[in-house]
């Protein structure tokens, strides 16, 4: 299937996607999103309606070319540790391989990440046979950084469990912070050479304000949810997440991938649907957000369609916030 590329957009219209993860590979871009089905099952606050199935590669010669759908590349029933729910992926290359990372459930209903290979940036991808050994939670985001070294990025609460790993270990009675202490940062992991374990123990990110004090629970403007994701640009590591219930993507800088990372602003304003989930790639000279939001489906919350816009610096290096309904 093909259609047309134009900003703020849906990027396909034949099937329902979200979470897009892109990249340039080989001269192109792929986006690897989530594959919403269309369902008319209530929404609740653990994410039950976001059922996916399965994982499709879209890709785009040039933002003048129409997006191709490489169709079905990874499928739940192929994934032996895998109950449900193939949320939120990511991919990376190295060793003249293709990973796609991804969250889904195991059969004790936790949540953990996942890893498929392929030789082509399309897929095919074969998964595992188990998860990575120490994961948890979800919406993993992986930067191969430019000494090589590899940096999973993950977690995401309510339904991506992740306050429930306060202690270390899985409590399913575990809850978020009070609203006057620290909110729960983003976990990072090294990754081994071969990008499918973790290399030491997951780490929390700290994300702090200008003065150094941490990012407080109840500061639901700023405060991390889900969908992190770190980019680098003039020597600087962005880290950008979406803040849930207040329906932003913000962005906190710092010169060490591991952070700590200071608050710096808003990057898109809320769009229509709950959820709101992006990344940000350089393709030839300029700069773009991909994102998702419900207008094809009128609003609803599982029915999500990907879309991009131009994203620009000032030249302090902050980013400028952007409309998602503005032309």
């Amino acid at each position: 299937m093909e259609t047309k590329t134009k900003p703020n957009k849906p990027i396909v219209e034949h099937i329902f996607t979200a979470d897009p993860s892109a990249h340039v590979f080989e001269g192109k871009l792929y986006i690897y999103p989530s594959h919403d089905l269309d369902h008319d099952e209530p929404s609740n606050d653990n994410g039950d309606q976001y059922k996916m199935e399965d994982y499709h590669v879209l890709s785009m010669d040039n933002f003048e070319s129409p997006c191709v759908d490489h169709g079905e590349v990874l499928h739940l029933k192929d994934i032996p540790w895998a109950k449900k729910q193939l949320w939120a992926p990511d991919a990376a290359y190295k060793n003249n391989t293709y990973y796609l990372f991804f969250p889904a459930r195991d059969h004790n209903e936790i949540f953990r990440l996942g890893v498929a290979t392929s030789e082509n940036p399309a897929g095919p991808f074969t998964p595992q046979e188990n998860y990575i050994p120490g994961s948890f939670s979800i919406d993993p985001a992986v930067l191969v950084d430019d000494d090589n070294k590899a940096y999973v990025y993950f977690g995401g609460l309510w339904g991506g469990q992740l306050e429930k790993w306060k202690t270390g270990t899985f409590d399913p009675n575990g809850k978020e912070p009070a609203a006057d202490e620290p909110a729960l940062g983003p976990i990072v992991a090294e990754l081994s050479e071969d990008m499918l374990s973790f290399e030491g123990k997951p780490q929390e990110i700290s994300i702090v304000d200008e003065n150094g004090d941490p990012i407080l629970a109840g500061d639901e403007d700023r405060r991390f949810f889900e969908g992190a994701w770190v980019h680098k640009y003039n020597g600087y590591y962005y880290l950008s997440y979406s803040t849930g219930t207040t329906h932003y993507i913000v962005y906190a800088m710092s010169k060490n991938p591991q952070g700590p990372f200071v608050y710096k602003g808003k990057i898109l304003t809320p769009v229509i649907g709950w959820t709101t989930h992006h990344s940000i790639v350089q393709f030839e000279d300029k700069w773009y957000l991909f994102y998702h939001d419900s207008s094809l489906s009128d609003g609803v919350n599982h029915k999500r369609s990907v879309k991009y816009a131009e994203l620009h610096y000032n030249e302090d290096g902050t980013i400028q916030t952007i409309d998602p309904y503005k032309e």
